[in-house]
């Protein structure tokens, strides 16, 4: 076996190549089947560098192991440079390697001639129709007959969820038996509500904090299964996804995002996606589908109040108001 074994320097240079090769171009093709997306998630190149430098590390540490691994890792470069190899390969080795590492150096100092690179307008609103500026979130404020009939479908204990978490509630209240379906949600206006329809004594101004919690817990919900993976759990555009994207989700606990702009504009930013974007808001295309195609109104809305809820942000007021 020892005569198939490998000398240092060359052990050090495969290992140089192959874990280069596995982190630039293995990793990007195994996620790409792991998520099934049309296009890899790419390694950064910062994160390159730092597995790079890594390896380096390591393998400096083990050449130096000993001076017996020292001088093995010496031996090919000494016969080289003595022309052991013949004179016109140490020729070859010492113009081409310099010209590499020069021509190199030359392409990421040397200042680009390009073209002057336009300016994107993190919120375009060119094409953004009027009639959306001033409408509102109608789960911020619920109408008066919408609380009367929450009202009724607890006394009933009818309450009716969205179909993505209805399943979940049923499974829970066959389990559970519990007194009443509310006890699914612990939060304190629920349990107020709950309190008051015992003492048969509910008023407008619980059940409509109890609507808001059940407005919240569904928004929060759809928010999870549509939008976590690009903008993440606290909705700051750190989700599993977003490294995926050239142009990554926004932070929407940013102050400069969606405190600056009215919730008819988010309304609208969500239903079109990043297709329905006008010219000035490339050169980074946002990757953002057209929600309208797979959520209704009501469903946009709720998430609309989650992610407010979440980022601890207040929409912007219309300037009419």
């Amino acid at each position: 076996m020892s005569k198939f074994k490998i000398n240092r320097f060359w052990s050090v240079v495969a290992t140089i190549l192959v874990i280069y090769g596995i982190v630039k171009w293995i990793i990007p093709a195994v996620s790409r089947n792991i998520t099934s997306l049309p296009f890899p998630l790419t390694v950064p190149g910062t994160l390159v560098f730092i597995y790079m430098t890594l390896t380096c590390v390591a393998l400096f540490a083990l050449v130096t192991f000993s001076d017996e691994f020292l001088e093995e890792f010496w031996g090919p470069i000494r016969k080289m440079l003595r022309g052991e190899y013949t004179k016109a390969f140490r020729l070859v080795v010492l113009v081409v390697v310099p010209l590499i590492v020069g021509w190199q150096i030359y392409d990421i100092t040397v200042p680009k001639v390009q073209l002057p690179s336009s300016l994107r307008i993190q919120h375009p609103s060119s094409n953004f129709p009027k009639k959306f500026e001033a409408i509102k979130n109608p789960f911020n404020e619920p109408s008066k007959e919408r609380v009367a009939a929450f009202i009724e479908q607890v006394k009933e204990d009818e309450i009716k969820f969205i179909p993505q978490v209805q399943k979940d509630i049923d499974t829970w209240k066959e389990e559970a038996d519990p007194d009443h379906t509310l006890q699914f949600l612990p939060g304190e206006p629920v349990k107020k509500l709950l309190a008051e329809l015992k003492a048969e004594k509910i008023t407008e101004a619980t059940a409509k904090q109890a609507l808001h919690q059940i407005d919240l817990f569904e928004g929060r919900a759809l928010y999870a299964m549509n939008c976590r993976p690009c903008h993440g759990d606290s909705v700051a555009g750190d989700g599993p996804m977003a490294d995926g994207f050239k142009l990554r989700p926004i932070n929407f606990t940013d102050n400069g995002t969606i405190e600056t702009i009215v919730e008819g504009y988010t309304f609208w930013r969500v239903m079109n996606g990043g297709p329905g974007l006008p010219t000035e808001a490339t050169p980074w295309d946002s990757a953002m589908p057209e929600w309208k195609k797979n959520l209704t109104d009501e469903e946009r809305w709720k998430i609309i109040l989650a992610e407010y809820d979440l980022a601890e942000k207040t929409p912007r007021i219309p300037e009419s108001e």
